[in-house]
């Protein structure tokens, strides 16, 4: 309900002539400082509408007497970035492994590179988080069937395994069961003498662990070992450990019994493209450091 306007007893200010419940508004006007700013921002935004671009129209903003956007800002943001890039691949490029790996800053860069690298080319085997999965090694531990050392882990990544590379890493283990050279029977007792390597080869007497302990000697120590700690110069992998490539870690023993099994009767071949040709030195030497880095690196 409007009223006539009067004077405010208490603030003397005018008021409005507006009542609600007997809430008078008062006319008090804007602070002179907010009007300052307002009339500052009309200034601005018409000094901002000039030089950069702004209303959206139908193929694209104004471009502003700067003739500056943000397409042109990203890509030479992005020069600059590749830029750099080139500078620090040219260091990969020229530097060994121990030199990048005692340089801090082409150290982080090339382990940056290397996961980039990792997730495009090797999850699919590998795993995102690099843990492997069965016939394919877990690459965060510190179990190699060809050595963890970066020059290890690097010709490995070049030349692969058992790949077409003339170079590529190979070794072959004889399939026992199918190609006769053991019976059902010996290959049952050498598997439960591995199992019980990898709990600390407590010695039995019984005629299974001596059989398989026989088998074991006469046929796999060539490769694997007297104690069967592995050879990484044949590729041959360690069988006194809990490491198991066909098997998963946590399994039964009974399945890791049924999986060493399996691998004496039908030796397994697996295969590992080399990478070569497909990626940069560079780009192989960052993948190095990112895979040694990943906590099983010799």
């Amino acid at each position: 309900m409007a009223k006539n306007p009067k004077k405010d007893d208490i603030s003397g200010v005018e008021t409005t002539g507006h009542d609600w419940d007997g809430i008078q508004e008062l006319n008090k006007p804007t602070p002179r400082w907010w009007l300052i700013v307002f009339l500052f921002c009309v200034i601005w935004s018409f000094g901002y509408w000039f030089f950069y671009p702004t209303w959206p129209i139908s193929g694209g903003n104004t471009k502003g007497s700067l003739d500056w956007t943000q397409h042109k800002e990203l890509a030479h943001e992005q020069l600059e970035i590749e830029e750099r890039k080139k500078e620090k691949n040219a260091l990969l490029r020229n530097s060994s492994l121990q030199q990048i790996k005692a340089d801090k800053e082409l150290y982080e860069f090339a382990k940056a590179g290397g996961m980039a690298n990792f997730k495009q080319n090797c999850i699919m085997c590998h795993g995102s988080d690099a843990a492997g999965s069965k016939g394919y090694p877990n690459l965060n531990d510190d179990d190699w069937l060809w050595g963890g050392k970066l020059e290890d882990i690097y010709k490995t990544i070049q030349v692969g395994i058992r790949s077409e590379h003339q170079d590529a890493r190979s070794n072959q283990m004889p399939s026992f069961g199918h190609d006769g050279i053991l019976t059902h029977k010996q290959i049952s007792d050498v598997a439960d003498y591995v199992v019980k390597l990898s709990d600390g080869d407590k010695a039995e007497t019984t005629p299974a662990y001596i059989s398989g302990k026989e088998i074991f000697a006469n046929n796999c120590t060539a490769c694997h070992g007297t104690n069967g700690v592995g050879n990484k110069e044949l590729g041959a992998p360690r069988l006194s450990d809990k490491v198991w490539l066909y098997a998963h870690a946590n399994a039964a023993k009974e399945d890791i019994r049924t999986a060493i099994i399996n691998s004496v009767t039908n030796a397994h071949a697996g295969v590992m493209p080399a990478w070569e040709k497909r990626l940069s030195d560079e780009e192989i030497k960052s993948l190095t450091i990112y895979v040694h880095s990943l906590g099983g690196g010799e």
